[in-house]
């Protein structure tokens, strides 16, 4: 309830209802179930987007308010020519879908070390096999087995986080998931980071060779400090942090 009485309060949130009338062809259905939480859940969501209609399956509210966050409210805007994005923190592959769906040619390299997840989102992202490279592990600042602090959603793990239940996962470092992409692409158009905590540590974790090859990120954070000033201009979005490269 108070996530949604926040829906009242930001410019975010009024772009968001524009774009649920816009992006959802059951709009009132979908406004009653993101106010109320009620609704039967698996639900098959209707959206419109550039690529054609999806119909993404939600296995709670939850999901239907990361489905709000990303194709109306914006948090992760991508332009439609977009071609290369990593996706930490995938969950189950909502944010993946609005990346694949901005144009036809765009690719995704996802993380996620949640199993639960992952079946989840690979259900939602058939169709896109040969379009995004899925790891199951977590990204972080260091490199090893952590402790990743599991609850029903899905949606709120992460790492060292206190939930009262956790799961061992393989974690490998910022650097590296950067080393092995950048051999491939030419450059990074959106970093997203959604890991539930780490994020902040993961971004200044980043060498400046790989920072000079990313054009945005995205990260779900608000700190209070400017990050890696030398090559980005920030703005706060909401909840999300957005860096943008100044030389790209």
């Amino acid at each position: 309830m108070k996530q949604v009485l926040k829906a009242f309060v930001g410019r975010q949130h009024y772009i968001a209802l524009v774009n649920m009338y816009r992006h959802y062809p059951e709009w009132r259905d979908n406004v009653l179930r993101y106010l109320t939480g009620g609704g039967h859940y698996p639900y098959n969501i209707k959206v419109k987007t550039p690529a054609g209609m999806i119909c993404p399956t939600l296995y709670s509210h939850h999901d239907l308010l990361t489905v709000n966050e990303i194709f109306c409210r914006l948090d992760y805007f991508a332009s439609d020519d977009i071609k290369t994005i990593v996706d930490l923190g995938s969950n189950i592959g909502i944010s993946a879908l609005y990346f694949l769906t901005r144009n036809t040619a765009s690719k995704c390299y996802l993380y996620e070390p949640d199993l639960r997840n992952v079946e989840k989102l690979r259900k939602n992202l058939v169709g896109f096999e040969d379009r995004y490279h899925l790891s199951v592990k977590a990204v972080s600042y260091e490199d090893g087995e952590v402790e990743f602090g599991i609850e029903a959603t899905g949606r709120y793990g992460g790492i060292g986080l206190k939930t009262g239940k956790h799961i061992r996962v393989d974690c490998v470092h910022i650097n590296g998931v950067m080393e092995s992409i950048l051999e491939k692409e030419e450059r990074i158009d959106i970093l997203k980071i959604d890991t539930e905590g780490v994020e902040t540590e993961t971004v200044n974790a980043i060498g400046v060779k790989h920072l000079s090859r990313i054009k945005k990120i995205y990260l779900e954070a608000n700190p209070t400090y400017e990050l890696r000033p030398e090559l980005f201009k920030q703005m706060q979005y909401g909840s999300v942090c957005q860096l943008v490269n100044r030389n790209i």
